[in-house]
């Protein structure tokens, strides 16, 4: 940072004149007493090289980015949508050109979307997962021949659901821990905490009344061969119910975590 002398050769030589080169992150240390560089020529490059670097945050400033919430990770607003669409697309080709041309359809749809997400950069975990979904299910109504079959892949996944977030409940080992850990990162000490499980256990077994009540209606519309309304009931029992579920898991992850914490200040009081 020296200006070296007088003269252009001493200017060539400073690195103040260099610093559109610098392309490493660089440290500047002053000493309080240094009579060769003075303060304000280690100044000077610092504020030359953040000029040189804008618009790009200097290393160590940039804001952590915030977590995603549960609705941002399925895509968003526009992604539910988009997880409704091939079973629309399914219904209306199924009623219009028969049960080959619905599960074309319908897993075309799928494939589509899952390319325009890629294509638009936007999160595309989601549409991966809907077309794999969308595959098994049609794969499912063409064994039994049955437009009504495209559904029974969901009937039979939240009868599994129900019974295992009840067997979570049963064994002191709620679920709904997994799903706020999941979504929030947590650790195991609610494990310890008698009210902490027992907000987890209300949290599970409202996820357990979504999953019965999905079962049992998706069940009977499917007995009675209304694969229409069945559809209706698919979208509108789906990420509306999965929503609330989740909110009351939200709410149990928060109390749970607020007691926690007020523990944790009580003993460190203590001691």
């Amino acid at each position: 940072m020296a200006t070296y002398g007088a003269g252009r050769g001493a200017w060539t030589r400073s690195p103040i004149s260099r610093v559109d080169d610098i392309r490493t992150p660089l440290m500047v240390v002053q000493g309080g007493n240094d009579v060769r560089v003075v303060k304000a020529e280690s100044e000077r490059i610092v504020d030359d090289v953040y000029r040189a670097t804008a618009p790009h945050e200097p290393a160590g400033t940039a804001e952590p980015k915030a977590k995603q919430t549960p609705l941002e990770r399925m895509g968003g607003p526009t992604g539910l949508v988009y997880m409704g669409l091939p079973i629309v697309a399914f219904v209306v080709a199924n009623s219009a050109f028969g049960l080959a041309v619905a599960i074309g359809t319908a897993v075309g749809v799928a494939a589509a979307i899952a390319v325009l997400r890629l294509v638009r950069k936007e999160p595309v975990q989601p549409a991966l997962s809907g077309l794999f979904g969308v595959a098994v299910a049609a794969f499912v109504a063409w064994k039994t021949g049955s437009a009504k079959g495209f559904f029974l892949t969901g009937i039979w996944s939240n009868v599994a659901l129900c019974a295992l977030f009840l067997v979570s409940v049963l064994v002191r080992r709620p679920l709904a821990c997994v799903v706020w850990g999941a979504l929030n990162g947590t650790g195991t000490a609610w494990l310890k905490d008698k009210p902490s499980r027992r907000y987890y256990d209300i949290a599970t077994l409202t996820l357990v009344g979504i999953f019965a009540a999905r079962s049992a209606v998706w069940q009977w519309l499917y007995d009675e061969d209304r694969t229409g309304r069945l559809a209706v009931a698919r979208i509108a029992m789906g990420y509306p119910l999965l929503a609330l579920g989740l909110l009351v898991v939200l709410w149990a992850g928060r109390r749970s975590g607020k007691r926690l914490k007020a523990l944790s200040e009580q003993r460190h009081a203590a001691q």
